[in-house]
């Protein structure tokens, strides 16, 4: 059962809800408020970049549900690796696929809590960038290496979006450390 932590991590803020799924399996898995948190600021982000790159490049085709989904799910492994939600740690990442796998999610969904952690492999699609670029920018971090990755793939000049959406990272900040590692 989940904590009443968690449920206010999942339903608090004008954040935008995880996937019903999403957030049923963080309640099913009693997940660390922490980590309902995140995941719920990642994928808010994840949400205002796809609508951000839809708006200003109609034609390009990436799958906007996949993203969104990764984002709310890509950290789901750090419900057996506590440790990683407030330290370094690459574990949760394989453990987070095995986890979406095992409930029944689809490999193509459930790739993207394994492959957030090493977008620069040659076989990340754009969709796996856009969550690990989602994960970096919730906290106004920029990885100049990500960022050119995705203009030699897709052409999209990002910079000047990518800095209007990292506005507002201390406050994110604060929301996500507002809630405890543990129910």
């Amino acid at each position: 059962m989940a904590s009443a932590a968690l449920d206010l991590a999942l339903t608090d803020s004008a954040l935008r809800p995880l996937p019903d799924t999403a957030a049923e399996l963080l309640r099913d898995l009693d997940a660390p408020p922490r980590l309902g948190a995140h995941l719920r600021l990642v994928h808010d982000l994840a949400w205002s970049l796809t609508d951000a790159i839809g708006r200003r490049w109609p034609t390009l085709d990436f799958d906007t549900t996949a993203v969104l989904f990764g984002a709310a799910t890509h950290d789901i492994g750090k419900v057996v690796h506590i440790t990683e939600l407030s330290g370094p740690g690459s574990a949760h990442e394989a453990e987070g696929e095995k986890i979406l796998l095992r409930y029944g999610v689809p490999a193509a969904l459930a790739r993207f809590a394994g492959s957030h952690g090493t977008w620069d492999a040659p076989d990340r699609g754009t969709e796996d960038l856009l969550v690990t670029l989602a994960d970096k920018l919730w906290k106004g971090r920029r990885v100049g290496g990500l960022e050119e990755l995705m203009v030699q793939r897709t052409g999209w000049e990002l910079p000047a979006m990518l800095d209007d959406l990292a506005v507002g990272a201390d406050e994110r900040l604060a929301f996500q450390a507002s809630f405890p590692l543990r129910g």
